[in-house]
C-alpha cells in the first residue's frame, strides 16, 4: 500500500509530501511528478518517484496499485482541459482499485467560472464508484502574499472585490488537511468545505501590510474591467486575468467565506492568520 500524491513538486504538493514524511515511512509515499529532477530531494529521503503527465494518459498505466490512497491535486493548466486531465487519473485509479481518491476541489459556495472544471471532476469521481474524499479548498493566503511587490511599489492593494471577505488559509494548512485524510480512517465518501478560521476584507489586508511595513497602503476597489486591464498590462495572460476578475466578483458576493470549521477540525489546530503569511512574504 502506498500513499500517492500527484503534482507532488507543485506549491501544494510539496507541502503534502513533506508533511507525510512526518507521519509515515518514506517508502510508503509515491510522488507523481512530470520532471524527476525536481523531486531529487524527495528521492534522497526515500520517497518513491513516478514520472507521469496528466496530458499523457499512458504514463498513468500501472502507476496505482490496489489499496493505494491517492491525492489528485487539481491541475493548473486552464487552457488544456483540466476535466480531461483529471479523468486520466480517475480512470487509472478505478482500474487499479485504489482504496481512496481524494481530490482538491473548490468551495461549494463558489460560482466563478474557475469551479467549472472542479464540478465536472467531482461528477466524474462520483460516477466512478471509487471511495472518494472531496477536499474543497478555499483560497490560499499565498495567492496574495506571494505578489506583494506591486503592492509595495504602488502603496496600494488593488482588487475588484468591493467589501467582500475571504476566509483564506495557508497552503500548509490545506496540506495538513489532506495528510489527515490520507493517513486517517473514516474519510471515505466525505466532502469537506475547507477555509480559514478568520475571514478578512481587502481593506483589512491593506492595513495589515501597512502595519508590518510602516508604509501607507491603501485599498483601491476598482471595477472588474479596470482590474482586467491592470492585470493584462502587467503581463498576466488574458484568460487567467479574466479568471481572477471573476473570482473577485464572487468574493464581493461573499462566496469565498467558508465558515464550516472543517479545516481546523481536520488538522486539529487553528488555521494560520493572514498576518503570518504577510510576515513570511516580507522576510
Amino acid at each position: 500500500m502506498s500513499i500517492v500524491v500527484t503534482g507532488a513538486t507543485g506549491h501544494l504538493g510539496r507541502h503534502v509530501v513533506t508533511q507525510l514524511l512526518e507521519k509515515v515511512p518514506a517508502e510508503q509515499i509515491t510522488a507523481v511528478v512530470r520532471d524527476e529532477a525536481k523531486a531529487a530531494d524527495f528521492a534522497a529521503r526515500g520517497v518513491n518517484i513516478a514520472v507521469a503527465d496528466y496530458n499523457s494518459p499512458e504514463t498513468f498505466d500501472g502507476l496505482f496499485a490496489a489499496g493505494d490512497k491517492v491525492l489528485l491535486i487539481s491541475g493548473n493548466e486552464f487552457d488544456k482541459g483540466r476535466r480531461q486531465q483529471h479523468e486520466v487519473v480517475i480512470d487509472a485509479a478505478k482500474a487499479a482499485g485504489v482504496a481512496l481518491l481524494a481530490y482538491t476541489s473548490a468551495p461549494g459556495s463558489l460560482t466563478a467560472s474557475l469551479v467549472d472544471d472542479h464540478r465536472a471532476t467531482e461528477e466524474l469521481l462520483l460516477a466512478s464508484s471509487l471511495p472518494y474524499a472531496l477536499l474543497r479548498n478555499g483560497w490560499y493566503h499565498e495567492n496574495y502574499t506571494e505578489n506583494l511587490a506591486p503592492v509595495l511599489e504602488h502603496n496600494a492593494v488593488v482588487a475588484a472585490a468591493g467589501d467582500g471577505r475571504v476566509s483564506s488559509a495557508s497552503r500548509a494548512d490545506y496540506a495538513a488537511a489532506a495528510v489527515a485524510v490520507l493517513t486517517g480512517e473514516g474519510h471515505e465518501n466525505r466532502t469537506y468545505e475547507l477555509g480559514g478560521d478568520v475571514a478578512w476584507s481587502f481593506a483589512e489586508y491593506a492595513a495589515e501590510i501597512a502595519r508590518q511595513t510602516g508604509k501607507e497602503i491603501a485599498y483601491n476597489s476598482v471595477p472588474g474591467e479596470a482590474l482586467q486591464s491592470i492585470l493584462t498590462g502587467a503581463g498576466v495572460p488574458e484568460m487567467f486575468a479574466a479568471i481572477l476578475v471573476d473570482v473577485d466578483a464572487s468574493i464581493a458576493k461573499g462566496e469565498l467565506v467558508v465558515d464550516s470549521g472543517d479545516l481546523s477540525r481536520l488538522t486539529g489546530r487553528p488555521t494560520s492568520p493572514i498576518s503570518e503569511a504577510v510576515a513570511d512574504a516580507l522576510k
